[in-house]
């Protein structure tokens, strides 16, 4: 068992007190949107205590050993889950991830073009998919997913703006996947793409409707609100009107497969993904935005969110199990009362402290005190851990 450092990830969005305030330490006012404990190349967590110079370099060192011989053989020599704390501020880019076939020859391909890694506007920084699970830790509002197309349109019909109907002409042609899949593209791609102006006559028609009183849907009117906001004019607000709003309270999960659209609009939380840093995105952000090879890999199907519902393991323990074998997440919620407790899980893991004070035992006697924000590496050869004392634990491991 081995304490690690997360890495910190200053995106403009991010809140600059969430994370610090969590994890005990000053805050400077640089925002601070992400915090990584993984391998990923791009921000591997860091080993204080330890001869190795970070938690990759301590993977390969013993391969099997730290991940074990069923994860060696799924997923080679490397961790296989990325776990990070997310804090949005403001609004993430409108966004998807590539499906594992996409990750492969996009990587590839950019590659073979020479691109460099860090290049900022490569679209492919690994060749992995980036499925994802978030769990929220304070109130987390986001978007994700299409809506079906008929509540699209009882959203669009009564705006009274050029734009609007359009959109609406589209979706009653064809109310289907491939009809949404034609509206969300005139938004965003195109020689119809709309003007800043439309937008801003889109967002004006959602307010004041909310001001009448008249809305079918107050929350995502100031969602559009809310983008326009942030990034005025450009054509990612409207696409709020077609994407399924969804707040999580603290402890209510969301899982986002590859090829959905989303955007984390605020809060804090405890996200786990395939070990990936893919994004690609189609608006509200400053960053490289492809648009042809962002809708190659969207998924236009209406759908509900995905929230998961925990399995419950004994009286502290919440396993939610996502449909992929990259990963699975635990909480755990502990109380003096309960003494030591089997954190249920196996091959490697990283446990991260979220609320609270809590001492980790493993099977050779190791022994780890956490605070809230501190996190450790478990190793596979590290067998079973034991914990005790008054806080709550997330838990990453593999399948």
């Amino acid at each position: 068992m081995e304490r690690i450092s997360g890495v910190a990830r200053h995106y403009e969005w991010g809140s600059p007190d969430a994370i610090p305030w969590l994890m005990g330490q000053d805050t400077s006012g640089e925002p601070v949107a992400e915090m990584w404990f993984g391998v990923h190349p791009s921000g591997p967590a860091g080993l204080p205590e330890s001869e190795y110079e970070n938690l990759a370099a301590l993977i390969a060192a013993d391969p099997e050993g730290a991940l074990g011989a069923d994860v060696c053989s799924r997923f080679g020599d490397s961790l296989p889950f990325l776990l990070k704390l997310i804090a949005p501020a403001k609004p993430l880019s409108l966004q998807v991830h590539p499906d594992l076939e996409a990750a492969r020859e996009g990587f590839k391909r950019e590659n073979a073009a020479g691109v460099p890694v860090d290049d900022p506007t490569r679209n492919y920084r690994d060749p992995n998919h980036k499925p994802e699970l978030v769990i929220a830790l304070t109130r987390l509002e986001t978007m994700c997913g299409f809506r079906a197309p008929r509540r699209a349109i009882e959203l669009l019909e009564d705006l009274d703006v050029a734009l609007a109907e359009r959109l609406i002409r589209v979706l009653r042609d064809d109310p289907t996947a491939d009809g949404m899949r034609r509206a969300f593209a005139l938004l965003i791609s195109g020689p119809r793409r709309p003007t800043p102006e439309e937008v801003t006559a889109v967002a004006e028609a959602c307010a004041a409707r909310v001001e009448s009183d008249h809305s079918p849907s107050p929350r995502a009117d100031s969602i559009v609100q809310l983008l326009q906001s942030e990034h005025p004019g450009d054509p990612g607000v409207v696409a709020a009107l077609l994407l399924n709003p969804v707040t999580l309270r603290g402890g209510e999960a969301l899982f986002v497969p590859s090829g959905t659209v989303h955007a984390y609009l605020s809060g804090l939380g405890v996200e786990i993904m395939a070990s990936s840093d893919n994004v690609l995105r189609a608006g509200l952000t400053s960053k490289h935005v492809d648009i042809d090879e962002m809708l190659s890999c969207v998924d236009f199907v209406a759908a509900p969110p995905i929230r998961l519902a925990p399995e419950m393991f004994g009286a502290a323990t919440e396993v939610f199990y996502a449909p992929v074998d990259d990963f699975e997440l635990a909480v755990t919620r502990l109380r003096e009362a309960h003494g030591q407790q089997v954190v249920r899980g196996r091959g490697p893991r990283v446990i991260l402290c979220v609320d609270g004070h809590i001492t980790l035992t493993d099977e050779s006697g190791s022994r780890e005190r956490l605070k809230c924000g501190q996190a450790v590496f478990v190793r596979a050869a590290d067998g079973q851990v034991r914990a005790k004392g008054s806080g709550v634990l997330v838990q990453a491991d593999v399948p």
